[in-house]
């Protein structure tokens, strides 16, 4: 039932405005963006001590089997991803148990590019939220709130991607606690996303905004990419992560759509 509810949702919006059908997504009527990086042993990976990049072998060939396939393994958090609100809160959902009325919502996107250049540290603030609104309006709630940091542009660099220290500290942007608690509790967001390894910045050792963020049962979609093709406002997050039973998260298939 709830599937046929998001789908007449969708399919009736077309006197909302800026909201596409899928019969404009079909079409070419509506505008796409696929805020995802393929997956190959090049990709960026949290550099703990379990985990490792991705692996791709083949295992049949058109040439010798009459067939081409593949196998691979790969760490659940690795390239664009989701974060279930299991994955630092016990009792929250898994991965496999998010409806598919959650995986799709609308889109704000913060620009904070020309203050990360000067700031690797930099954490999305309250402030940057309120000239977010000052100037497109109030967010509205159930949005998935993206920080467009710029970092994608170091995807293909691993070292400068995590960017270590010579403590092995990492340091790249992230979102701050004060603007992740007004987006939660003034603006009932569904989750957060980033072109970063993490929503929290890299010194990070708390993991505080997962921890506000899964607390509240959202979601978080991590490196994302080609957020700076997105309008700021108006467009629809449509997130397919790989369903896997009791998972913590997992690669996702993620774009944006919005009517022309």
């Amino acid at each position: 039932m709830k599937k046929i509810i998001l789908l007449g949702f969708l399919l009736s919006s077309c006197a909302r405005g800026t909201i596409p059908t899928l019969e404009d997504i079909a079409s070419g009527d509506a505008a796409v963006v696929d805020l995802g990086h393929a997956l190959n042993r090049h990709n960026p990976y949290w550099p703990g001590p379990v985990y490792e990049p991705f692996q791709f072998k083949i295992i049949a060939t058109l040439e010798k089997d009459g067939v081409y396939s593949g196998a691979f393994s790969m760490p659940e958090h690795l390239g664009t991803h989701l974060d279930a609100p299991n994955h630092f809160k016990l009792g929250q959902k898994a991965v496999d148990q998010l409806e598919l009325s959650e995986l799709v919502a609308p889109m704000a996107v913060i620009d904070v590019r020309s203050v990360v250049q000067g700031h690797s540290d930099y954490q999305l603030s309250l402030a940057d939220v309120e000239a977010f609104e000052k100037k497109h309006g109030p967010i509205a709630e159930g949005t998935v709130v993206f920080a467009l940091t710029g970092w994608g542009r170091y995807w293909n660099d691993f070292a400068r991607y995590k960017n270590q220290d010579t403590l092995g500290r990492m340091h790249f942007p992230g979102f701050s606690s004060q603007a992740v608690s007004f987006l939660l509790e003034q603006r009932r967001i569904k989750g957060l996303g980033i072109d970063t390894l993490s929503v929290d910045f890299g010194p990070s050792r708390d993991f505080e905004i997962h921890h506000l963020v899964h607390g509240k049962g959202g979601y978080h979609i991590e490196n994302a990419a080609n957020l700076e093709r997105v309008p700021s406002k108006g467009a629809w997050l449509l997130s397919a992560p790989i369903k896997i039973e009791k998972g913590s998260g997992g690669p996702a298939r993620v774009w944006s759509a919005w009517r022309r």
